[in-house]
């Protein structure tokens, strides 16, 4: 697939590594010749550059043959301006990334009639994702699948775990095991799909899904050990830490958000009806202090700056908080992060424009894919279309190749658990995970 990238930041950078990796004919369109050569001294891929909002400066990237465009540039108009010209050029499909949640909530201007097929407010997903680190502060990461009627969560094994030292089947009379599904374990580095033979050791990482209310009681089930929080304080008035406090303030929680811009902070405090909002700098102890008890505080850093989100948390830490997360856009940064544990949860920016265009690469019957950072392979939402070849047949008949788990079905409005007794329908939308391997061998079903 040709693919035209407009905006080659850390977003549109790590979108085009990606693509290449996957073996996609990738274009690339920015105004800064430096950004452009370190692109082509790593990537197969072609420069050009320019405005990408240009009708011309298009033209030369070969516009016209595109079967996608991603604008991914930090200015919203560049962005739905290169979607609409890209469209009326004969793209099919283009995706447009927007800061101003006005535009994707908008009901008075139909962007799809435009050209755009997709719009993406990253803050909007980081506030979604943030808060599932919050009320899941054990996980690893977690995603919300098929318009969030299922939750995705990736657990680390403790020595306390009543998981250790047993077998999957040892569950089978469970009650909770026609509402989990486990799809992938991660022991060492080596990650496996499981089946009722695999047993559980302290530090493997188990992957598992299933609708929320059944995810939060297993793991209260199974990971009692969680930390509860009284207050989350937020770090940054900005467009997150301001999403991200409208998402908290329907929770119990005490949400506290510290802006030091009076200004910003003026209009959060219009904005929000229950969250405290504070005039200050979070890097100030004293700010932490004013808060409350450090050690029922989750200290959550959304500011616009990597290196300010990594020191706060660090200093949260350092004073007493048990749990942390940042926001973070550098992808060196984010693995330092990671490697070094500087922080409990890490919110990974480029990774949502990545999962937010996925689908269209993979094939006109996937209506979401997703990568998970810590896990190979991918999650696929895929809508069985009349004819295709696994309607009518029960689960347990389908000879899946090894390295794919079937982890839910949607069939309506309804989620059922893909028991091997259980016949696909057409329409029915199905959720499955593969290990990249096997992303070839299942490849002809996407289409």
């Amino acid at each position: 697939m040709r693919i035209l990238i407009i905006g080659t930041g850390q977003t549109g950078g790590s979108l085009a590594s990606h693509l290449c990796e996957d073996g996609h004919d990738v274009v690339v369109v920015d105004p800064d010749p430096d950004v452009l050569a370190t692109l082509e001294s790593h990537l197969d891929l072609m420069t050009v550059r320019g405005d990408g909002a240009d009708p011309d400066v298009l033209e030369r990237a070969g516009v016209a043959r595109a079967d996608l465009l991603v604008a991914a540039t930090p200015r919203d108009d560049t962005n739905l301006l290169a979607c609409i010209f890209a469209h009326q050029r004969g793209v099919p499909r283009t995706v447009a990334r927007v800061s101003s949640p006005a535009y994707a909530a908008s009901r008075h201007v139909d962007f799809a009639a435009l050209g755009v097929s997709l719009l993406v407010n990253p803050a909007s997903e980081h506030a979604r994702d943030l808060v599932n680190a919050i009320r899941l502060p054990g996980s690893l990461e977690t995603d919300n699948l098929l318009d969030g009627r299922v939750l995705v969560v990736g657990m680390p094994v403790h020595m306390d775990s009543p998981l250790l030292g047993k077998h999957l089947r040892d569950f089978a009379d469970a009650p909770w095991i026609r509402h989990i599904r486990f799809f992938a374990v991660s022991r060492s580095g080596d990650v496996t799909t499981p089946t009722g033979n695999t047993s559980f050791q302290v530090g493997d990482n188990v992957y598992f899904a299933g609708e929320p209310a059944a995810v939060h009681e297993f793991i209260r089930l199974v990971w009692p050990e969680q930390t509860r929080f009284q207050t989350i304080l937020i770090a940054g008035g900005g467009e997150l830490g301001l999403q991200l406090a409208a998402l908290l303030e329907t929770s119990r929680i005490q949400v506290v958000l510290v802006e030091s811009d009076a200004r910003r902070a003026d209009l959060c405090a219009a904005d929000l009806s229950r969250a405290t909002v504070l005039k200050g700098d979070a890097l100030d102890p004293a700010t932490l202090a004013s808060v409350g008890d450090p050690a029922s505080i989750a200290y959550v850093a959304a500011t616009g700056s990597d290196e300010s989100n990594i020191v706060g948390c660090l200093l949260a830490e350092r004073a007493g908080c048990h749990f942390t997360a940042a926001h973070l856009s550098n992808p060196d940064y984010i693995a330092i992060a990671r490697s070094q544990k500087l922080i409990d949860r890490v919110i990974n920016s480029p990774l949502v424009m990545i999962n937010s265009v996925l689908h269209f690469v993979r094939g006109r019957n996937v209506q979401a894919a997703a990568i998970l950072s810590h896990l190979p392979g991918e999650l696929l939402d895929l809508k069985l279309a009349c004819g295709h070849p696994w309607v009518g047949k029960q689960i347990q008949s389908l000879a899946l190749p090894g390295g794919v788990v079937l982890l839910t079905v949607l069939r309506g409005s309804q989620v059922k658990t893909p028991t091997g007794d259980l016949a696909l329908q057409d329409a029915d939308r199905i959720v499955l995970y593969a290990l990249p391997d096997a992303l070839d061998e299942i490849e002809p079903l996407f289409q």
